[in-house]
């Protein structure tokens, strides 16, 4: 089944735009050699210019309309850092807006995430970037010593984005066939069954029955994110594990992260 992003499609662009300026207010409050505690080999400017040179590659797919590979890096207009890095920020972000409201939400562009059945289109590349720019708002907030958590709808969103395309892009699954169930506090729940196929998430609703699980972690849906991201561990805090706690470990280290 394919899956249509087109009706929260102004919704996302905006969503990108204003975790964007999350991003730079944070960066603007931590200290310049801060460290981001999820990704120690990275500074605070190093997070930031990761963050621009990947807005600024989506901005030249989605611009280049259907292909069969990325844009190289020099069909990447402005991809290292510039001048004030703030200022390249807000300009990294401002090309993938323009991109994303110049293609529209069903303008078809290259993906990596082809084999997910998730459609290939400018949609999909919106609600992809929404979800990576608000775990990169929490890298900057933590390293600022100030985390907030993330905006609940948006958080739902993104936990359902990551589960069809992250894990839908995998390949088989190297264990025992499993069910793993994570149930947001929000009222969604997805239930990934894993097989030699590879992943495939089933949605319901709060009040909905849902296939039987062998195990099950259930928390607000933004730590779900951060479990999902390796920002936050899966076996303390918010997040309430029960079933087979070995099966979720290896979950966990399944999809590899860039």
């Amino acid at each position: 089944m394919t899956i249509s992003p087109a009706p929260r499609f102004d919704e996302w662009l905006d969503q990108i735009a204003e975790r964007s300026a999350a991003l730079r207010s944070a960066a603007r409050d931590a200290p310049s050699d801060a460290r981001i505690p999820a990704c120690p080999d990275w500074t605070v400017p190093d997070l930031l210019a990761h963050v621009g040179a990947n807005q600024r590659f989506w901005a030249a797919a989605v611009s280049a309309g259907p292909a069969p590979r990325p844009p190289s890096d020099d069909q990447v207009p402005g991809r290292l850092p510039t001048g004030d890095l703030l200022e390249w920020s807000a300009g990294s972000t401002a090309a993938l807006l323009d991109a994303l409201r110049g293609a529209g939400a069903d303008g078809r562009c290259w993906t990596w995430w082809a084999d997910s059945g998730v459609s290939a289109t400018a949609g999909a590349v919106a609600r992809h970037q929404v979800r990576e720019i608000a775990v990169h708002v929490r890298d900057a907030q933590d390293a600022a010593g100030a985390p907030e958590p993330l905006p609940p709808d948006l958080a739902v969103d993104a936990v359902d984005d990551f589960l069809h395309v992250g894990f839908g892009s995998m390949d088989g699954w190297p264990h025992s066939p499993a069910r793993v169930a994570l149930v947001a506090d929000e009222g969604r729940a997805w239930t990934l069954i894993l097989d030699e196929t590879g992943a495939s998430a089933v949605r319901s609703s709060a009040g909905e029955g849902r296939p039987e699980a062998d195990a099950t972690v259930s928390a607000p849906a933004g730590d779900l994110l951060l479990a999902l991201y390796r920002r936050a561990p899966w076996d303390e805090g918010t997040l309430r594990l029960t079933g087979d706690a070995a099966l979720v470990r290896q979950l966990v280290v399944w999809p590899p992260l860039d």
